[in-house]
């Protein structure tokens, strides 16, 4: 799980934090030798150790949820809650809730740091978290720009970037999207859904080699992910590269034999490569399992009208068109069918 990067004290802070611990442990001894010291004096060292304590205690609940001790670190967090009620305590808060999965929680604390902070970056994170599952796609985009505008960095950043590309995405706005997720992710492998959504987004606008590009990464992290190898073919398969994307649809089948969308994908290259036999018989086993697969039923409906069957072609492709989601589909049923009226 990745978790909201901690509040960490700095180094002159951490500097300052020693020098005040050293004068304590040596006070004892220093009492004979300087008998008066000022009460100003005392309540500046009091004013010092009291200002960093909520740092501190954020700083121990944050290496305890290192060590995956989050009931201990979300003991400290709501320490620092009690002694400073802040949008920076509350939003520590959450990082336990949300690694205990106490989402009713994570939001109650959420809110609560956004109530006292609207701009406070981590709670915009941390809400547009919130959102993001919920699939409210709208809100998490809005939430990681404000986030972004007022000052997120580093792992925030990233967080921000990759959420905020991610809800775009669903809601099919792709360019800015590739942007976002280009920038957050960048050369890192490690996650996955984002990648996916950037291959997605590419294949969106017609950008197939970009896509396939992205496929190749998550081929190489993921290579028991069907999916990965599947998307891969198809966009080889938009490159005009058939005959690779056939060799990539095989990886594929090496991990299902029999999985529908492959054997359709597989039957279109085959197709292309004037293969028809094997597509039909490719594309009949993947309807056996998939009978509502648009795309089967168009390959099918194309390699009969070749075998001139075209009654059953028509129903083939007019069934594709009631299904929907494949391109050019009236077209091809006036090229193919005229006046055909296919059977119910």
């Amino acid at each position: 799980m990745v978790l909201f990067p901690n509040t960490h004290l700095s180094a002159n802070e951490l500097s300052g934090t020693m020098h005040a611990l050293e004068g304590c442990h040596t006070f004892g001894r220093r009492m004979r030798a300087i008998p008066v010291i000022t009460f100003s004096l005392l309540l500046l060292l009091a004013s010092g150790a009291t200002g960093q304590t909520t740092a501190h205690l954020i700083a121990a609940g944050d290496s305890l949820l290192a060590l995956d001790r989050p009931q201990k670190a979300l003991d400290k967090y709501s320490e620092a809650v009690q002694l400073e009620p802040s949008a920076t305590s509350y939003s520590a808060r959450s990082r336990a809730w949300l690694y205990m999965d106490r989402m009713d929680r994570f939001l109650l604390d959420s809110e609560k740091a956004l109530q006292l902070d609207s701009l406070h970056v981590e709670a915009n994170t941390q809400r547009a978290l919130y959102a993001f599952r919920g699939e409210d796609h709208a809100m998490a985009e809005r939430l990681c720009s404000r986030a972004l505008d007022h000052g997120a960095q580093n792992v925030l950043r990233q967080q921000c970037l990759i959420m905020r590309g991610q809800a775009r995405c669903e809601m099919k706005k792709y360019q800015p999207a590739i942007a976002d997720l280009r920038e957050g992710i960048g050369e890192r492998t490690d996650d996955t859904d984002a990648l996916k959504s950037l291959a997605r987004a590419y294949d969106a606008v017609g950008d197939h080699a970009a896509s396939l590009a992205v496929l190749e990464k998550l081929c190489a992290v993921e290579p028991y992910d069907i999916g990965n190898w599947t998307n891969r073919g198809y966009e080889l398969n938009a490159l005009g590269r058939h005959a690779d994307a056939l060799a990539i649809y095989d990886q594929a089948l090496k991990l299902d034999k029999d999985e529908p969308t492959v054997l359709s994908n597989r039957a279109n290259a085959l197709l292309l490569l004037g293969r028809e036999d094997e597509a039909l018989d490719d594309v009949q086993r993947s309807l056996r399992s998939y009978p509502a697969n648009a795309f089967a039923l168009r390959t099918r409906g194309i390699l009969l009208a070749h075998k001139g069957e075209k009654e059953k072609a028509c129903s083939d492709l007019n069934l594709a068109r009631i299904l929907g989601g494949v391109p050019n589909i009236e077209q091809l049923l006036e090229q193919t069918c005229g006046g055909i009226v296919p059977r119910r």
